[in-house]
């Protein structure tokens, strides 16, 4: 069979993004596991490492993708600041829109597992888009694991096939890692909620058709907050000004406003007062998330320092033969092995529900997105100058990666986490 060419399908002929998703995977499958290759191959980094031969043939797709369909065009994205919702839509094609939601609903019904190594493959091609459609596949989950019957049929299969984009509505003004302090409220008017505040740091606002918000429909605390699905167009809506970012810009980030917006109370996402249980349970796989993409990124750093280091001489050799450099390069594999082990080994923990799913997905998120920053940062350092110009990738999984520290829960909130689960007595 030859190689694949993703947007030349009918998907006519296949129906709902699901069974589109099912059938490139069985096609996938069909391929010859030694037609398999990536730079790294073979060696002690290898991300196919312990992974089924089904998993590692939706990877390959992953990574096709991310080399043909995102690695081109990372660097005019970034610099364009350009969402580019023509390669999503080729993306949910694939099943990458709702990768863990139901199949019954139009999900890919894939695992937790499944869905970071897919997520590590595509951020191989662009950490920052990936890491966008990485929330959308949290907000997805979100209304496929707590809305209603009416909310799973119609949004469901919009998000698969990222027809509809989704943003993730928690952080306010002055509240951040004390997310139980929001103060945006949702006043109950016959049928409706009357929303008024405002959400700061939201990636994808202004241009996403959808936003997930944390409001509060009760007393002070976390059992006061619901979630509450708004559409785009709602009057009393608005956006703040696109926020100059460091990295992560082919998604933009906006303030969220609301000014006595008017939503349906049919577009609650599960039950009054259960918003911040909601949020937390979405974070938890959006840690893993986001540490995938950090994977990604650590990784396609290493490759572009092992082709560097074939090339470039200084004092009349090939850097690949200064024992120094061979050394930090040996450590920055066995950070990015450690990263990678934690994280699946968190989601299998998330996915089976664990018990100590919560500290081992705050754990892997901590240690995962710190460790591939240092790679990237050390790959930059190995290109020298070249590294800090923008005409070399290395620099961008550099800035991309850097925000993986702060959002989902800072590191320091990871840190707690953590340490509460060890000090806790059973």
């Amino acid at each position: 069979m030859g190689r694949l060419v993703f947007h030349n399908y009918n998907m006519a002929s296949l129906g709902r993004p699901c069974s589109w998703a099912k059938y490139m995977f069985r096609r996938q499958r069909a391929l010859p596991l030694s037609n398999i290759r990536q730079i790294f191959s073979g060696s002690c980094i290898d991300a196919s490492d312990g992974l089924s031969d089904e998993q590692k043939h939706i990877q390959q797709m992953a990574r096709d993708f991310a080399k043909n369909e995102m690695a081109p065009y990372m660097k005019d994205w970034d610099q364009e600041e350009h969402f580019p919702r023509d390669v999503m839509k080729k993306a949910g094609e694939l099943g990458f829109g709702a990768v863990y939601c139901q199949e019954a609903y139009g999900g890919t019904g894939l695992t937790r597992l499944d869905a970071s190594v897919i997520f590590e493959a595509l951020s191989t091609g662009c950490v920052s888009t990936t890491a966008y459609i990485s929330i959308h596949n949290m907000c997805a989950w979100m209304i496929d694991e707590f809305g209603s019957e009416k909310l799973k049929e119609t949004w469901i299969p919009q998000l698969a096939c990222m027809d509809v984009c989704a943003s993730y509505c928690l952080t306010e003004p002055g509240a951040g890692s004390d997310a139980a302090s929001l103060i945006t409220s949702a006043k109950k008017d016959g049928d409706s909620y009357i929303l008024n505040g405002e959400k700061v740091f939201i990636s994808g606002a202004g241009v996403t058709d959808v936003y997930l918000v944390m409001c509060r429909t009760g007393t002070e605390g976390a059992k006061g907050i619901s979630c509450i699905l708004v559409e785009k167009d709602t009057p009393g809506l608005s956006f703040g000004k696109k926020e100059k970012k460091v990295g992560w810009n082919s998604h933009p980030i906006r303030a969220v406003i609301f000014e006595d917006c008017k939503v349906p109370v049919a577009n609650r996402i599960g039950g009054e007062g259960d918003g911040f249980t909601i949020a937390m349970r979405g974070l938890n796989g959006g840690r893993i998330n986001v540490a995938s993409c950090s994977l990604g990124g650590a990784h396609a750093s290493m490759e572009h320092v092992r082709d560097h280091f074939k090339v470039r001489k200084q004092f009349g050799q090939t850097l690949e033969n200064y024992q120094y450099l061979q050394f930090k390069f040996a450590d920055m594999a066995a950070g990015l092995v450690a990263s990678r082990l934690m994280v699946r080994n968190a989601a299998v923990a998330l996915q089976n529900k664990a018990p100590n799913a919560v500290p081992l997905c705050s754990m892997a998120k901590l240690f995962a997105t710190d460790e591939c920053f240092k790679i990237c940062n050390q790959a930059l350092q190995m290109f020298g100058g070249y590294g800090y110009l923008k005409e070399y990738p290395v620099q961008q999984y550099f800035r991309d990666s850097r925000v993986h520290s702060i959002l989902e829960g800072t590191n320091e909130i990871m840190r707690l986490l953590v340490s509460r689960d060890l000090l806790k007595d059973r």
